[in-house]
């Protein structure tokens, strides 16, 4: 059975706002930045900003820790709690 797709409604930008932030920092921080000279420089620039992104700046949502030190920390915390349920 075919799934199908469901759109959210255009105009108001609530309805996907996490998605909505990563487009106007991807816009801010990257594409308004640099001067893109070809599809490959585009694709160069965009992933090193991604790289940073998503594994070197904190992030409010993450109690401002890197997602890396917060993978670390959840982990840390789930092997704790796991400890103490033995």
């Amino acid at each position: 059975m075919e799934e199908a797709l469901d759109f959210i409604h255009p105009g108001p930008t609530v309805q996907n706002a996490h998605i909505e932030s990563f487009n106007g920092s991807l816009r801010d921080e990257s594409l308004n930045v640099h001067q893109l000279v070809s599809p490959e420089d585009a694709r160069e620039k965009i992933e090193a900003w991604r790289l940073d992104y998503s594994q070197q700046r904190p992030h409010s949502a993450l109690g401002y820790l890197t997602p890396s030190e917060f993978v670390t920390h959840r982990q840390e915390t789930r092997t704790a709690a796991n400890g103490a349920s033995l």
